[in-house]
């Protein structure tokens, strides 16, 4: 099936993040233009767009290839998340208009509704919707470019692959009321430590099941 070049980066992104191109795989530029119906001019501008967000990777005398998920990858990803999202918390809790807060409050009853069904609360994005909401609300543009872009191609990455298996629902959404009530109150430095110990305690979890699967 044909797409136009300025589409192709969105659907090797979500080829990558799905595992339909699997992590440590070569790209090879006259097969992907092939594949996609597209200059291999369009296919290299895409391939340095999903270098740019950390989705693949240029080796010495190797070429492109999908980037090879690791434990220290997870870590260091996790750490730069922790910093950055609870700065952006900060800033929301001074920034975020009325119309936001309003967004968010709805967003998070609407994923109540989803755990009190029983439904898989985030296989249907709601934790990344509701971090993508917040940091918006810091609007601080370029934190907001470091984490709705660079960073959060790489992150669904690595959830999809674990697919944040024996996760508590309930857990998450109740971190996610008390940050929220933080921010909506003002408080700054609470909100930011609410969303630091949110992303520590995302992190250990989904590092225990990486370690588990590589055993």
């Amino acid at each position: 099936m044909s797409v136009l070049s300025e589409d192709l980066t969105p659907r090797l992104v979500e080829a990558v993040i799905s595992g339909e191109l699997t992590p440590g795989t070569k790209l090879s530029e006259p097969e992907l233009a092939r594949r996609y119906a597209v200059g291999r001019g369009s296919v290299r501008e895409a391939l340095l767009r999903l270098e740019g967000l950390g989705l693949v990777e240029r080796l010495p005398r190797q070429g492109a290839r999908v980037v090879q998920l690791t434990a220290e990858g997870l870590t260091e990803l996790f750490a730069v998340r922790e910093a950055l999202e609870g700065m952006a918390c900060r800033l929301a809790a001074v920034a975020i208009s009325r119309e936001e807060a309003e967004s968010l409050t709805r967003l998070l009853d609407e994923h109540q509704k989803f755990v009190d069904s029983q439904e898989v609360y985030l296989r249907q994005q709601g934790e990344e919707d509701f971090h993508y909401l917040l940091f918006k609300a810091s609007h601080n543009q370029m934190l907001v470019g470091l984490l709705c872009d660079e960073l959060y191609q790489l992150l669904r990455m690595y959830r999809h692959r674990l697919s944040y298996r024996h996760s508590d629902p309930r857990l998450a959404l109740r971190e996610h009321r008390q940050i929220l009530d933080a921010v909506l109150q003002g408080d700054g430095e609470l909100a930011e430590l609410l969303m630091r110990r949110h992303v520590a305690r995302s992190r250990n979890h989904l590092l225990a099941q990486f370690q588990e699967e590589m055993q």
